[in-house]
């Protein structure tokens, strides 16, 4: 079980780590929609910051279990507030993408959960 925790864990870390690099570099496949969202731009580079914080967290939760916990919950709580975003938008065809970086790392706090 530790094995699986350790191979999802890099996997959503680097995934939610890509992530904020695509925001913190302007992607334009990811502040378009947040244009159509109305997210304030003076948010974004927050927001990418605390997305790489997560990421980072993720993988320092390897070592020492509580942090990797800790970061897998801010990074589900930031994905499921990108899907209420969403949602509020009405942008529902949208709504998977957010969904794409929660469920990884959910799979992985619960392994880490069961693996501790």
């Amino acid at each position: 079980m530790h094995i699986a925790y350790i191979i999802v864990t890099i996997a959503a870390a680097a995934w939610v780590g890509y992530s904020a690099y695509s925001l913190l570099t302007r992607a334009t496949f990811v502040t378009d929609p947040l244009v159509q969202y109305g997210v304030p731009e003076s948010w974004w580079t927050m927001l990418g910051l605390l997305k790489a914080a997560g990421a980072l967290g993720m993988i320092a939760g390897i070592f020492f279990l509580p942090l990797g916990i800790a970061a897998s919950t801010g990074v589900i709580l930031y994905f499921l507030g990108a899907v209420i975003t969403n949602i509020r938008a009405k942008s529902y065809k949208t709504v998977p993408f957010p969904l794409l970086y929660l469920i990884p790392t959910a799979v992985a706090i619960g392994l880490g959960i069961a693996a501790a």
